[in-house]
């Protein structure tokens, strides 16, 4: 039986969704899952959660807790990733100090100055662990689920280390446009290719008919009003059924990049917004085109204690999330399709070698199975070029403590250069490393 070590399990909700879709598979329940963090108060919230949930459906699973990271990796199968470097106190750094510079995240935690810090400060952790793995559990692989998700695997793709990053954006947007379209999800087949939070459904099908023109009069239709007539909108925006503020509540963002490239993509109108430099150039550009805010950390901030009662009466039914059915499939070799984030080894032709692509890989008991896209549309290509280049700076910046590339990073993001000059950008990125030095070492 596998041993699977969860780093960074201290998390409130999200390693437990993982232990709970480990035990959904009925070839894993004998596994020795060890839990890992540093705080170990929320390690024991998490370890209570799991021990419940395993004692109410009686399973063989042996169950360890601790904060000795080396000792949850030694001998390990399988190793998930899920920490965020510094926690609420450095993310909070993230998006109030650009906010005062008139950058606004919603998010933060993939691009722009918030996603670089983030970046910089995961990183180096992430190459601590890699090299504990050499050491400890040479042959296992690292399931990485931290973002900023392409920049911390584009770094450990520089280790030798076996690794696949995942996201669940593919899942959820790919059921979201089904929904739209009247489709029922089991019977659409699509094809998603980019780098992560920015891949692109180039193949969105039912059968032999192609949904796209579909998805793109529903969404025009609900969505695709121009802004300068949003507040003379009177058409029917209320939520449907399934879809949340987050995802599907309002689309206008993607539906309008969809208008000018022609494609949808995999991640939030509220993320995508911060990709780019076409929407939040002003508050009130904001309001028209994400009506009602979604903050994330905000979000954070408000999240209860676990409800264990809750989570016991879902059961042993696997979320959407991917790891476990990696795990599943190499250990039982059951082949399925996962999309995952790992190096561009001639994926995509046309994004540079090295970057961080997110694929579909096939996976069984040989592994993760990376699949060959060819090219993306020129016109997609160029716009994930444009977030590439900020990730290749700041994991530069990152591995080798360069200061320098730091700045340059930030510079090179698309919402940050189209809102400041060259002087406030350094100026903010002073702030930044100045405020978070303790998670920034060699940067000092």
């Amino acid at each position: 039986m596998p041993k699977v070590s969860i780093i960074g399990a201290g998390g409130v909700v999200f390693p437990l969704t993982l232990i709970r879709d480990i035990l959904s598979f009925a070839a894993l329940r004998g596994s020795t899952i060890t839990l890992m963090d540093i705080d170990a108060a929320r390690l024991q919230h998490t370890h209570t959660g799991a021990r419940a949930l395993i004692e109410r459906f009686d399973l063989p699973t042996q169950l360890v807790a601790t904060t000795d990271r080396r000792a949850a990796l030694a001998g390990a199968d399988y190793v998930i990733v899920c920490f965020q470097v510094g926690g609420l106190a450095a993310y909070q750094l993230d998006v109030e100090i650009p906010r005062r510079y008139g950058i606004d995240q919603c998010v933060g935690d993939t691009l722009g100055p918030g996603g670089v810090m983030r970046g910089l400060r995961s990183i180096p952790v992430l190459l601590s662990i890699a090299q504990d793995m050499q050491e400890l559990c040479p042959n296992a692989l690292l399931i990485q689920y931290a973002n900023p998700m392409a920049m911390n695997s584009w770094a450990l793709n520089t280790t030798g280390i076996r690794n696949v990053g995942l996201c669940h954006s593919v899942q959820g947007t790919s059921q979201l446009l089904a929904r739209r379209v009247g489709v029922p999800y089991e019977q659409v087949s699509f094809r998603s290719a980019g780098i992560n939070h920015q891949a692109w459904f180039i193949e969105f099908r039912h059968g032999d008919e192609d949904l796209y023109p579909r998805i793109r009069e529903v969404m025009a239709q609900r969505y695709g009003r121009a802004p300068s007539h949003a507040a003379a909108d009177n058409g029917d925006h209320s939520q449907p059924k399934g879809d949340s503020l987050y995802e599907g509540g309002s689309e206008r963002v993607r539906t309008a990049i969809m208008r000018t490239f022609g494609y949808f993509h995999t991640e939030s109108s509220h993320h995508a917004s911060e990709y780019v430099p076409y929407f939040r150039k002003n508050p009130e550009l904001v309001r028209e085109y994400i009506p009602e805010r979604w903050d994330y950390f905000e979000l954070c901030l408000a999240h209860e204690p676990p409800n264990y009662e809750k989570m016991l009466a879902q059961g042993l039914t696997p979320s959407h999330e991917y790891g476990a059915f990696i795990i599943d499939s190499m250990e039982t070799g059951t082949a399925r399709v996962i999309y995952g984030n790992v190096e561009n080894r001639g994926l995509i032709t046309n994004l540079p070698a090295g970057c961080c692509v997110e694929v579909a890989c096939l996976v069984d008991s040989n592994g993760v199975q990376p699949t060959v896209v060819g090219d993306l549309p020129p016109q997609l290509a160029a716009l994930n070029r444009a977030c590439i280049a900020v990730q290749e700076r700041a994991v530069h910046a990152a591995i080798h403590g360069d200061r320098a590339a730091v700045y340059q990073a930030i510079a090179l993001d698309p919402l940050t250069a189209a809102l400041l000059t060259l002087d406030q950008i350094h100026s903010m990125t002073d702030e930044l490393l100045a405020a978070e030095a303790q998670w920034l070492p060699a940067l000092r």
